[in-house]
């Protein structure tokens, strides 16, 4: 399977509540930056975002509530392409499977994710991310006939 991105990549916003004014205060300073692509985020997310932007987004679930998964699957199906996760490592989560899950289909989708404001601020600023972009896939086929054959 191959993937795309295309110049306007689809940005999933995330952040633990801890790190929500971070987040909002980031996408503030990078609006520019970020009204040239399309915006996804979790519901609360997603609302203080679009406030602070003045930008639509198009919001899933609260993260507790099944946005992080609604999160994964989308990336699975190749509708998103980069990850920006500001998550709290201070603070347990109640629905830290869910998160771990997150990080894990978009390692294994091999999509750009930032877990704080240094790496967002560094993939944001990359050229390649205004430019069609294709990532390497991992070939999963092996794993896949192997699970199959069970």
């Amino acid at each position: 399977m191959s993937r795309i991105f295309n110049a306007v990549k689809r940005i999933a916003l995330v952040a633990h509540d801890n790190m929500k004014d971070e987040l909002i205060d980031w996408a503030y300073f990078n609006r520019e930056a970020l009204s040239k692509h399309t915006l996804f985020a979790t519901g609360t997310t997603g609302t203080l975002l679009e406030t602070s932007l003045k930008q639509p987004i198009s919001k899933f679930l609260s993260g507790p509530l099944g946005g992080d998964q609604q999160i994964g699957a989308s990336i699975a199906e190749g509708k998103l392409d980069v990850l920006i996760f500001f998550w709290d490592p201070m603070e347990a989560q109640p629905h830290d499977p869910d998160i771990k899950a997150l990080l894990r289909v978009a390692a294994t989708w091999n999509i750009p994710t930032a877990c704080n404001r240094s790496t967002a601020d560094f993939m944001l600023t990359s050229p390649l991310m205004y430019t069609e972009y294709q990532p390497a896939l991992p070939d999963y086929s092996a794993y896949i006939n192997r699970k199959t054959l069970r």
